[in-house]
């Protein structure tokens, strides 16, 4: 696995196929599909920073880089994507073999262009929150607390407005300092632009033009007007800290057999029509905190009646949530208008009960927006997790205004991203007819996405079979080059230019080839990524069966084995973990949506869809690490078998993160032996996997849930769900550490033997 992570390193970049099938049919075979998992600023130290434009091909634009021909004499240089002889500009005169410009070193794969005259800079960064008053006066008091402190944390010149909602929507004018005032729209009305603006007296002293587009203090909006609403944090933070003190629980009354009415969808486009009216292409983002279901005006996901539950996966899968197509149509609406106007929508759902994640999804996941899930909004997971977003230490480096564009070459087509993103539309011959995710394009728009955040990108070979095998030794390599324009958290514009160049292999003889540059990590993490959308995008989808059946073929193609007898089957190292993948693959909650609500499953694959490789991995196949008094810690086997009575367990599955106390250890806690001096060494036993937990915790966004529980105790259950079920109720001689799980999953042994079975057939 190391040479895969050395390229990561290098450029961000991980394929599943280091080495590419080289035809149509040999792609088809392969069964996981040519792609990569393009991490586009990931932060690299020794990355040279360029202050001059790009020099760009004249007819595919692609970006000079190191795999360009160069012709020092006649100084010319040959793209490698379209194979055009361009002239080096005068500025270039005196390149040579030991006069390289940056761009050209064969280890600087991938670079970033700082343009030097388009700072916007002088536009600071805008938060918009947005607050939902329907809940009880705890979570009220949790959430005025967790904001002042996001308040405090904010940078001094960025703009701050602020809007409440309830029955009806408060949007509150921070700028009139000497009395709280606010304008208020019925929340069950939606409010078209022109329509908010003029309520809202934007046209008072300066009359609105009679054509044009409204948009900004260039366009028709005076500067007082808009700083009535957006003001600086340093000039407003006193009014914005009064109102948030003064606030108080929706005050209309609400019948014991009903919902509260909450117009989250009539907030959220208010907020966004808003932002569009005043700094359109700025880089603002619209944090919306909301503490439960929308009853109330657009995007309602359930009525307010209590005998009208909130809809299920069974209700979608029957197709009978009255609400839902219509509230998704919706939030498409709006999501199409941030994306429009490059702003970002970011979500903190904090509730017992769903609040409509799954509606809401689209609006978020195409403009790169943060989620986060919680129970309250005096959980850690909330609080933590919001601070993160503002605060410098472990800085997600959030950047705004992105558009993300691909180049390959001509045996190469796009099918699409999965990611968040949005498709511009860029039609042109690099597109696949085939769409997966956002395709039909080779240009997206990226409103928010920040250093760690992964686009996987899905290809598709059209090159035909050759007989020709002179051809075949002249050119055997694939280009591809990513370009990500995008505006950093400290407003400059910078341009990162990523250029691969993977070898490509055809006919018999290849198979060895492929093996060698298989990378079972990225394959795992795109195959999550496909069956996730598969289940969202197609109808009568059978996940279970699309997986078995893409293992089987993949095993049966690159397994060595003799034609049915199953114990002769073995797997090259290369390719040995993924059926275990697999396997916690089809057990996980992409693709078990039973027992997790609509929103849940919506927000596990949101955060699949933005994570690298490391980070998906763990949430396929959670790490398990035991601690023991004998030897150090050490990664055992995800399996129920790994329970012990002296051991402490540490499972990480990413969204949430367990310390299991074995039952001894737990008795000997409950004794206080790590309080006696002369038990030292069981202190330490008990205070490692709480070490451990911080820095995991502290490099993740959102933060994970932490359990801490005890062998037989009721929350164990958030490790024994996730182990291999290797001992049942029914397995004939019990386990050493005494545990067995209570299910009829077949266990990872079992799997095994069936796919050795059905590989060898």
């Amino acid at each position: 696995m190391t040479e895969f992570l050395d390229l990561e390193a290098q450029d961000g970049v991980r394929m599943p196929w280091n080495v590419v099938p080289g035809t149509k049919q040999e792609a088809s075979n392969c069964i996981v599909p040519v792609s990569a998992m393009y991490t586009p600023i990931k932060a690299f130290p020794n990355m040279p920073m360029l202050p001059y434009a790009p020099l760009r091909c004249r007819t595919c634009r692609a970006i000079l880089n190191p795999f360009s021909i160069v012709d020092f004499a006649a100084k010319i240089w040959i793209c490698p994507f379209c194979f055009q002889r361009n002239h080096f500009p005068p500025h270039y005169a005196s390149i040579s073999d030991d006069n390289l410009p940056a761009e050209l070193f064969p280890q600087y794969t991938t670079i970033e262009y700082e343009s030097s005259g388009e700072t916007v800079s002088s536009v600071p960064s805008v938060f918009m929150f947005v607050l939902d008053t329907c809940v009880i006066e705890e979570e009220i008091a949790f959430l005025k607390s967790a904001l002042s402190q996001a308040v405090d944390l904010l940078p001094d010149n960025s703009l701050v407005g602020l809007i409440t909602y309830g029955t009806f929507v408060h949007v509150h004018e921070l700028g009139f300092g000497q009395i709280p005032k606010t304008f208020v729209f019925k929340g069950s009305k939606d409010v078209s632009k022109d329509q908010l603006l003029e309520q809202m007296n934007f046209f008072l002293k300066k009359p609105k033009p009679p054509t044009g587009v409204i948009a900004g203090a260039r366009d028709g909006l005076s500067t007082e007007s808009i700083s009535r609403f957006l003001l600086p944090k340093s000039e407003c933070e006193f009014a914005l800290n009064s109102v948030l003190e003064e606030l108080q629980k929706d005050p209309w009354a609400v019948p014991a057999d009903q919902r509260a009415p909450r117009c989250t969808g009539t907030a959220l486009s208010i907020a966004a029509s808003l932002l569009g009216a005043c700094v359109p292409g700025s880089g603002a983002r619209i944090l919306a905190f909301v503490g439960g279901p929308s009853t109330e005006g657009p995007g309602a996901i359930v009525s307010k009646n209590l005998s009208e539950p909130i809809r299920s996966h069974k209700d979608l899968d029957k197709d009978s949530a009255p609400h839902f197509h219509k509230a998704v149509k919706f939030y498409e609406g709006l999501s199409k208008q941030l994306v429009h106007q490059g702003h970002v929508l970011d979500l903190f759902a904090c509730a017992l009960d769903q609040v409509g994640i799954a509606e809401i999804k689209v609006a978020v996941e195409k403009t790169g927006g943060l989620v986060v899930l919680a129970e309250s909004f005096g959980h850690s997971v909330f609080k933590d997790s919001l601070k993160r977003v503002f605060s410098g230490e472990y800085d997600l480096g959030l950047a705004s205004n992105g558009i993300f564009e691909i180049n390959c070459s001509k045996d190469i087509k796009v099918q699409g991203v999965i990611g968040p993103c949005a498709s511009l539309e860029k039609k042109g011959p690099l597109c696949s007819d085939t769409v997966i995710g956002q395709g039909n394009t080779s240009a997206w728009k990226m409103c928010g996405f920040d250093k760690a955040t992964t686009l996987s990108l899905i290809f598709e070979i059209v090159k035909k079979e050759t007989s020709d095998a002179t051809v075949q030794s002249a050119s055997n390599q694939f280009y591809f080059q990513f370009l990500t324009y995008y505006q950093n958290s400290s407003g400059q514009m910078r341009l990162r230019v990523t250029t691969l160049s993977r070898r490509w292999v055809a006919g018999p003889g290849s198979i060895q080839d492929l093996i060698a540059g298989f990378d079972q990590e990225a394959a795992a993490a795109v195959m999550a990524r496909l069956v996730s959308f598969k289940m969202e995008n197609e109808a009568e989808f059978d996940p279970i069966r699309w997986l078995d059946k893409s293992l089987i073929h993949l095993c049966s193609r690159f397994g060595d084995y003799q034609k049915d007898t199953p114990s002769s089957f073995s797997l090259s190292p290369r390719f040995s973990i993924f059926p275990q993948f697999i396997f916690h693959l089809r057990r996980s909650q992409f693709v078990q949506v039973f027992n997790n609500s609509p929103d849940e499953t919506a927000y596990f694959r949101m955060i699949l869809n933005r994570e690298n490789v490391a980070n998906s991995v763990v949430m396929i196949q959670p790490s398990l690490i035991s601690y023991t008094f004998h030897s150090a810690p050490e990664p055992v086997l995800l399996d129920v078998a790994a329970i012990a009575a002296d051991r402490i367990l540490l499972l990480d599955a990413y969204f949430t993160v367990v310390i299991f106390h074995g039952a001894t250890i737990a008795q000997w806690r409950k004794a206080g032996y790590h309080n006696q001096p002369e038990h030292q060494a069981f202190a330490q036993l008990l205070q490692a996997p709480r070490d451990d937990v911080d820095a995991t915790i502290k490099e993740r966004f959102p933060v994970p849930r932490l359990v801490i529980c005890d062998q037989h105790g009721s929350q164990a259950r958030f490790l024994l769900a996730k182990l291999n079920p290797s001992a049942t109720y029914n397995t004939e001689s019990p386990l050493p550490g005494g545990d067995i799980i209570f299910t009829d999953d077949v266990s990872f042994e079992v799997f095994l033997d069936h796919l050795q079975r059905l590989t060898v057939q």
